[in-house]
């Protein structure tokens, strides 16, 4: 019975294991080509295509300069005023599909939550420019200009809606059903016997909901870099709404860049310049590790909780 299970085993490894090498292959051969192809960029700039916030194109090679700062500054941005909102609304969501809302309706908000996540991010975009924007500004910009002139980020009537928080709150609607998803099958792994035993103390079921989402602290802090992760890399919805404009300001309400939208609104015609398309290509690399870092950290996090919840 051994050997027929080690033999098994072993045609088991023979048929698996090549397509687990043929992926990291791939994964390494686009981290080649986003290196290669931005050589130049850091031959010629250095670190400066990071640290520095211009963006002059010219057909002539020497008077050529580049930097990203302020693509970058956008990516983090919008990422965090998306963190902001998709957060509170994944947590309050996850808790009513879980403890309130009558079990036939149940499956139906699942159902709901998992289309949002697969919708085309195109659809997005439209939408967010066509009546996010201009909600946006004329619900929220136009008022705080108003009636909070005296404070200076705001003493300039804005001169449309395409800004650093209506990309943030189009990315933080896109996430919202990605963090949910994580947060909500945490919170329905918790052992009922948990919630047996915080209700036997006399606690109340919001006392009791405080413990339980305490407990799955690992997950939530999973969905949080998982939905930043899918943030900061979002292009299409983002080039829509953010304005693409090299803006290096903490005002939401001013027009922005990110590395994405930099890169999607910019490569069509980077073949134009010498230079260009090797300092997008290292954009794309620092989006590359970006990604690949906070998403490593979240899916760590995620596996070691289930661990914790399995002993």
């Amino acid at each position: 019975m051994i050997k027929i299970k080690s033999v098994k085993m072993d045609a088991f490894d023979l048929i698996t294991y090549p397509a687990v090498f043929f992926v990291f292959l791939l994964f390494l051969w686009m981290l080649l080509v986003y290196f290669t192809n931005s050589l130049p960029a850091f031959q010629r700039e250095g670190l400066n295509v990071y640290l520095k916030n211009i963006w002059i194109a010219s057909e002539i090679p020497n008077k050529e300069y580049y930097g990203i700062l302020a693509a970058i500054w956008g990516s983090l941005y919008t990422s965090l005023i998306a963190l902001a909102i998709a957060l509170p609304l994944s947590i309050s969501y996850s808790i009513f599909v879980g403890d309130y809302l009558p079990r036939k309706f149940k499956e139906f908000m699942i159902i709901v939550s998992d289309i949002m996540a697969g919708l085309p991010t195109i659809i997005y975009g439209i939408w967010g420019a066509f009546f996010l924007v201009p909600f946006i500004k004329n619900w929220v910009m136009d008022p705080v200009y108003e009636y909070l002139p005296f404070i200076s980020k705001f003493s300039q009537k804005p001169a449309s809606g395409f800004s650093f928080l209506s990309a943030g709150v189009l990315l933080g609607i896109m996430i919202t059903p990605f963090i949910s998803a994580v947060v909500r099958e945490a919170y329905g792994m918790v052992p009922h016997t948990y919630r047996e035993a915080a209700y036997s103390l006399g606690l109340t079921k919001y006392e009791a909901t405080k413990i339980l989402m305490g407990y799955i602290k690992p997950a939530i802090i999973s969905g949080v870099i998982l939905g930043f992760g899918r943030a900061i890399g979002e292009t299409v919805a983002v080039s829509l709404v953010v304005g693409n404009a090299f803006n290096l300001s903490a005002n939401p309400f001013s027009p922005g860049y990110t590395i994405s939208s930099l890169i999607a609104t910019q490569y069509g015609n980077s073949f134009i310049y010498e230079h260009m398309t090797s300092v997008l290509y290292a954009a794309g690399l620092f989006l590359f590790f970006i990604g690949l870092i906070i998403n490593l950290l979240g899916i760590y996090l995620l596996r070691r909780w289930r661990k914790n919840v399995s002993l």
